[in-house]
C-alpha cells in the first residue's frame, strides 16, 4: 500500500501480534470486509467522493478497533436503532465504551428520541407493560395494541422518559444513509448487501473472477451516483407503500449520459412499477402519463391497454399500428396481435394450435403435476427429465461462458457479480459480437460438446445468470446426445435476441431417446391451468423451427389417498 495513503483498517486488526484477534480465527472478518470495500471505493471513486465521504474514511481509519467493529456491526444490521443489550460481541466488549468515540464523532446518538412504533419494535411485550405501568391482565392483548397511560403523551421521547427503569441504552446510527450510499456505489445495484463478503468467504456464493481494469467502476460522474441513490430512495418509498404521487415526484429526470444505459433501464423499471400501481388503483390518466414517459419493454403494450380502458380506441389503434410496424420484441408482436383482434371486434379466440397434444389421466396425487407426468412417461430407453427453464439456459451459459463473462468496459466493476451489469441491455450481444460468434461457431464444427462439458467441470458452482448447477454431467451428456446442434443454435439465438423475455417459458420436461438420437419437449398443464404468454411464444417458436414439442394436459383419476 502506498505509504502516503492512510491505512483504513487499524494496524492492530491486521497484525498477528494482537492476542485478542488471534484467540479466534478472523474475529474481525466483517471489519476487514468493510475496510476492503472502503479502500476499493477510495481507489476507484477518488475523483467523485464528496467531503463527508472522505472525512468518514479518514475518521474511520483512526478509530480504536472495538469502535470500528461496533459501527460496522450496526451498519450491517437492519434499521438504525439498537439496544445495547443486543450489541453483545466478544471481540468488541462493552458496547457503551466502544461507542464513545462514535458518539464524539456524531456518528451515534446515545440518547435518541424514540417514537411509540419504534419503541414497540425494540421492546418485548413484558417490557412495554413495565414501561407503561400496566399491571392488569394483558395476556389477551397483542403487543401492537398496548398503549401508554393517558398521562404519558405518545410523542417521541428518549428511552428513560418512556421507561425510567430501562436496564440498557438505545443507540441511533446517524451515518446509516452515508454508508448505504457506499453500499450502492460499491455493488452498483439495490439487491446486494455487505453480507456478500461473508457468503463469499464461506463459499456459499462463488463468483467468476473477471479481470478488472483499475478504472472499472459503475459510475462515471457524481450525477450518476446521485441519480442511482435517488432511484433507490424511490424504490424504498414504494416498498413502504408511500403515496404514489410522492414517489412519482421523487423520480429523477433521465440522464443525458450515453454510457448510462443500465441506469436508464433502472429508471424505466421503476416508472413501469409506478404505472402498474396507478393502474391497479384505477387512476388510469396517471398510469397513462407514466407509461408514455417510460422506456420499459412492456410500456407501449400497457399504454394501449390503458387507452382502451379510457375508451380511446382511435388512439389505441394508432399506437398499435406504430408498434406492429416496428415491434421491439416478441412480446409486442404477440400481445399486439391479440389487441388488434380485440380492437377490430373479431373473436378473441386464439387460433387452433398445431403442436402435438398429449392427454393423460393419472392417479390423484399431491405431488407437482410435472413430476407425476415425468414418472409416468419415464422409461430406461426413453428417460424424462424435469428441466423447465434450466437445461437449454444452462447449455447456452456453458457454451458461451467466455462471452458472457468477457471483460467488456462497464460490465464488471467488483468481485461479487454473478452477471455483467448490462446483461438485460438491448446492446448486450452487440458489445460482445466477436466473442459470441466464436462460441456459437462451435455448433458448426462439432466442438461444442467438449466446450460445454469442459466448462461444466472447470466452472462448477460459480454463479451464472444461466447455468443451473443441480443438473448432472450425465443429464447434460444425454441432452447433447439427443438434441441436434442446429436446434441448439436456434434456441441460443432466440435467447440472445431477448434475454429478459426468453429465459423463461421453456417447456417443463424433456424426453430423450439416446439410441435414436431423438427428443421432445413437453409442456405440462394440470386441471384448470392455462398456457402463459411466454410459454406460448416458446411453443410457437418450436413449431416454426421444427423442434419437437407437445403440450400434455393432465386430469386426475380418483381422489387423494
Amino acid at each position: 500500500m502506498d505509504a502516503a495513503r492512510p491505512c483504513l483498517l487499524p494496524l492492530h486488526v491486521r497484525s498477528p501480534l494482537n492476542a485478542a484477534v488471534n484467540a479466534h480465527p478472523r474475529p474481525y472478518y466483517y471489519l476487514e470486509n468493510f475496510t476492503t470495500a472502503l479502500e476499493w471505493l477510495r481507489d476507484r471513486y477518488r475523483d467523485l467522493l464528496e467531503e463527508d465521504e472522505r472525512r468518514f474514511m479518514t475518521d474511520f481509519a483512526g478509530l480504536p478497533v472495538e469502535s470500528a467493529a461496533l459501527v460496522v456491526r450496526m451498519i450491517m444490521r437492519q434499521g438504525d436503532l439498537f439496544r445495547t443489550s443486543k450489541l453483545s460481541y466478544s471481540e468488541i466488549g462493552c458496547p457503551v465504551r466502544a461507542a464513545a468515540p462514535l458518539v464524539a464523532l456524531g456518528w451515534v446518538d446515545p440518547q435518541p428520541e424514540v417514537s411509540l412504533p419504534e419503541l414497540g419494535r425494540l421492546l418485548r411485550k413484558a417490557e412495554l407493560c413495565d414501561a407503561f405501568g400496566l399491571t392488569g391482565n394483558t395476556r389477551s392483548v397483542r403487543k401492537g395494541e398496548l398503549r401508554p397511560p393517558p398521562g404519558l403523551a405518545a410523542e417521541a421521547r428518549i428511552l428513560r422518559e418512556w421507561w425510567p427503569h430501562a436496564p440498557d441504552k438505545i443507540f441511533r446510527v446517524r451515518i446509516a444513509p452515508l454508508c448505504e450510499r457506499f453500499r450502492l456505489m460499491f455493488f452498483g445495484n439495490f439487491r446486494q448487501t455487505w453480507s456478500e463478503f461473508v457468503l463469499a468467504d464461506l463459499g456459499v456464493f462463488r463468483y467468476e473472477q473477471v479481470p478488472l481494469d483499475e478504472s472499472a467502476r459503475a459510475f462515471r460522474t457524481r450525477e450518476q451516483v446521485e441519480h442511482f441513490v435517488a432511484l433507490y430512495c424511490c424504490r424504498e418509498l414504494l416498498r413502504a407503500e408511500a403515496d404514489l404521487d410522492e414517489v412519482r415526484g421523487a423520480v429523477p429526470a433521465p440522464l443525458s449520459d450515453a454510457d448510462a444505459s443500465w441506469l436508464h433501464a433502472r429508471r424505466a423499471k421503476l416508472l413501469f412499477a409506478i404505472g402498474q400501481l396507478y393502474e391497479k388503483a384505477g387512476r388510469l390518466p396517471d398510469a397513462l402519463a407514466v407509461y408514455q414517459d417510460c422506456a420499459h419493454a412492456e410500456a407501449r403494450i400497457r399504454t394501449i391497454r390503458v387507452l382502451e380502458k379510457l375508451r380511446r380506441p382511435a388512439d389505441a389503434a394508432e399506437l398499435l399500428g406504430r408498434l406492429q410496424s416496428a415491434p421491439a420484441n416478441e412480446l409486442e408482436i404477440q400481445l399486439g396481435a391479440r389487441i388488434r383482434r380485440r380492437l377490430e371486434r373479431r373473436s378473441a379466440r386464439a387460433p387452433r394450435p398445431d403442436w402435438q397434444a398429449l392427454d393423460l389421466e393419472l392417479p390423484a396425487t399431491d405431488r407437482r403435476v410435472e413430476l407425476a407426468v415425468r414418472d409416468h412417461l419415464h422409461t430406461e430407453q426413453a428417460p424424462v427429465l424435469y428441466v423447465e427453464n434450466t437445461l437449454l439456459n444452462s447449455l447456452f451459459g456453458l457454451l458461451c461462458w467466455n462471452a458472457i463473462f468477457s471483460p467488456v468496459a462497464g460490465a464488471f466493476f467488483h468481485s461479487f457479480q454473478a452477471a455483467p451489469a448490462d446483461l438485460l441491455d438491448t446492446h448486450f450481444r452487440q458489445r460482445r459480437a466477436a466473442q459470441f460468434a466464436q462460441c456459437l461457431a462451435a455448433l458448426e464444427t462439432g466442438a461444442y460438446r467438449d466446450t460445454i462439458l469442459d466448462t461444466f467441470e472447470r466452472k462448477a458452482g460459480l454463479l451464472s445468470p444461466f447455468v443451473a448447477w443441480d443438473l448432472t454431467r450425465r443429464e447434460i451428456e444425454l441432452a447433447l446426445d439427443c438434441i441436434p446442434a442446429t436446434h441448439l443454435r436456434r434456441c441460443f439465438e432466440r435467447l440472445l435476441s431477448d434475454i429478459r423475455g426468453n429465459r423463461s417459458g421453456l417447456p417443463d420436461l424433456i424426453q430423450l431417446w439416446p439410441r435414436e438420437r431423438g427428443y421432445r419437449l413437453i409442456e405440462v398443464k394440470g386441471p384448470g391451468d392455462r398456457l402463459q404468454d411466454n410459454q406460448l411464444r416458446w411453443l410457437h417458436f418450436c413449431l416454426t423451427q421444427q423442434i419437437p414439442v407437445c403440450v400434455c394436459k393432465v386430469t386426475w383419476r380418483g381422489s387423494l389417498p
